[in-house]
């Protein structure tokens, strides 16, 4: 792999362990929600595996956001159809650095209580 591979795998990893935080899941609940093994797992959210499109959108639907996020996040989306991909504002509060993780589980929170019917 070149470095810019690894720092797309790497950046995807990160990506993945802090969404898995964000849904206060273990490693465990994620890699059996996702049908993979838990040293998989870990090793794609080190940035050691480049982890499979199947993979990538079962760990997005276990995550509850859209494959084309995650496929997004791991740079498998061209230019013109990351633009075309409908993000949700659950999926804009998760994808904003700015936010910590107790910003983003409060914001989501509020959200969910105003929009719950």
């Amino acid at each position: 792999m070149s470095d810019r591979d690894d720092a797309v795998w790497k950046s995807l990893g990160e990506f993945i362990k802090a969404q898995r935080e964000l849904a206060n899941l273990s490693l465990r609940q994620l890699a059996e929600l996702a049908k993979v093994s838990n040293p998989y797992l870990s090793q794609v959210e080190r940035g050691l595996y480049k982890p499979s499109a199947e993979v990538l959108k079962n760990l997005a639907n276990a995550l509850h956001m859209s494959a084309e996020t995650m496929y997004g996040q791991a740079g498998l989306l061209d230019e013109d159809s990351k633009g075309a991909a409908p993000h949700g504002v659950e999926n804009a509060i998760k994808l904003d650095p700015a936010l910590s993780q107790d910003q983003k589980e409060t914001l989501i929170r509020i959200y969910r209580g105003f929009t719950e019917r």
